[in-house]
């Protein structure tokens, strides 16, 4: 753990993956709310280190999936949480979270003290509502949404944001190291959201501007392979050019290169955008770039976008732009 000038503290991963058994001395029971995509890899990896995870979601095929790795099944949410140390959720909103502490008796499950740690990425006024029925209920909080798609959560490898105490943040450490690679106390609650939010608006930006980019190149003849040679060894180097690139071919890797089968789905940027824009609209920021980026993504996600990763954005500007694909 680091502590850093601005007074938010940093934690990496420094020893090995979550299949090291986790010693008696430090093993906890869990409960796990929200066993899809991202919560089922990261339940799991939390099984595999050693502790109790007491599991539960809507989907009959996520519990099956998570019992096969390790997850023990609970009939609901309530039954989890009142074995459970420490409550985890990964939910789709935060009308799902605050219905969940609140109407339906997650909180009130629990035991006196139990630390609630919500991923879900939610808004920022919703996970401090969270906290406050949380503290209410006489339970501590923390939100802590994270970054690093399926594959990072599979992996082990997600960055956490984590708003909330400093002793809520120690507590939920060697949890959020065995799930990710780097865990980052950003500050009070709701801290984390606002991190994740300002996070993502800077990747849909930065996604836009390069499919932008690579779509201008191949109207001026230019291949996808040289325009990132340049690029990504130059000042338009980025983690959407040189993780994510939009364009099949230059990174193996990414969903391009596999018909743009999500890793990050245009409906999740569609969403964490239009709740970066809600926050810049209530402050009263002029971004303009991020605005306009949330509009994008919204008509995307809603069209042709619904099920593919967001980076296939680019085909859309392409095909606006009148400019055919290039092999």
């Amino acid at each position: 753990m680091v502590n850093t000038t601005d007074g938010t503290t940093t934690h990496t991963q420094t020893t090995g993956r979550p299949d090291e058994e986790t010693s008696d001395a430090v093993r906890r029971t869990i409960a796990f709310i929200g066993l899809g995509h991202m919560g089922g890899p990261m339940a799991a990896n939390l099984a595999a280190a050693g502790h109790r995870v007491l599991g539960h979601d809507l989907s009959a095929e996520a519990l099956t999936g998570a019992e096969k790795s390790g997850v023990v099944r609970a009939a609901s949410a309530a039954e989890a949480a009142a074995e459970a140390d420490v409550v985890i959720t990964m939910l789709p909103a935060g009308r799902h979270v605050l219905a969940l502490y609140r109407d339906e008796g997650l909180l009130a499950a629990a035991t006196p003290g139990t630390l609630f740690v919500d991923c879900s990425t939610i808004d920022v006024a919703d996970a401090r509502l969270a906290h406050e029925a949380a503290a209410v209920a006489g339970h501590r909080a923390l939100d802590a949404p994270v970054s690093g798609g399926v594959v990072g959560a599979e992996a082990g490898t997600l960055t956490f944001m984590a708003g909330g105490g400093a002793a809520e943040f120690a507590e939920a450490e060697p949890l959020l190291a065995v799930m990710g690679k780097k865990a980052v106390h950003c500050g009070a609650a709701g801290a984390g959201q606002a991190a994740k939010i300002c996070n993502n608006m800077i990747l849909g930006i930065s996604m836009v501007a390069v499919s932008e980019a690579f779509v201008l190149g191949e109207s001026l003849g230019l291949s996808a392979q040289a325009l990132f040679d340049v690029a990504s060894t130059a000042s338009g180097q980025c983690w959407a050019l040189t993780s994510n690139c939009p364009v099949p071919g230059p990174v193996p890797t990414s969903p391009a290169n596999r018909d743009y089968r999500p890793g990050f789905a245009a409906a999740l940027m569609a969403k964490d955008l239009g709740l970066a824009a809600g926050a810049a609209r209530a402050a009263g920021v002029d971004a303009e770039l991020g605005l306009r980026a949330a509009r994008l993504y919204e008509e995307f996600a809603a069209g042709e976008g619904a099920a593919r990763d967001f980076s296939a954005i680019v085909e859309t500007i392409r095909r606006r732009s009148g400019v055919p694909a290039t092999d």
